[in-house]
């Protein structure tokens, strides 16, 4: 069993701030899948290229992304292969939760 430690929170709250915005959540789903350039994303996900840049930005600042420039472009993809395989299992749960629980203004957890 791995010793928890403060990195590891903080890895993990890092990771439920990403999740908890849909955009980021979907922009980490479709990186799973491989890697991206940000104006594809955006056409995929029908955002801005600004909203794309701004979660991406966010995400990179995470440490969940990275970059890697391709002549003038530059291709985003998951820092890590662990955290396409834990969101592949993250997918993979089925949680029933009433949908008032979680509504921002019935929300206890903020």
């Amino acid at each position: 069993m791995t010793m928890v430690t403060a990195s590891h929170t903080e890895a993990l709250a890092r990771l439920g701030y990403a999740l908890s915005d849909g955009t980021r959540a979907r922009i980490l789903l479709a990186l799973r899948e491989a890697p991206a350039f940000p104006s594809d994303l955006a056409s995929e996900l029908g955002v801005s290229r600004q909203v794309m840049s701004n979660q991406l930005a966010c995400l990179r600042g995470c440490g969940l992304v990275e970059s890697a420039p391709e002549g003038r472009r530059t291709r985003y993809r998951l820092a890590d292969a662990h955290l396409g395989a834990t969101l592949g299992v993250l997918l993979e749960l089925v949680l029933v939760v009433d949908p008032s629980c979680c509504a921002p203004e019935g929300c206890s957890c903020r």
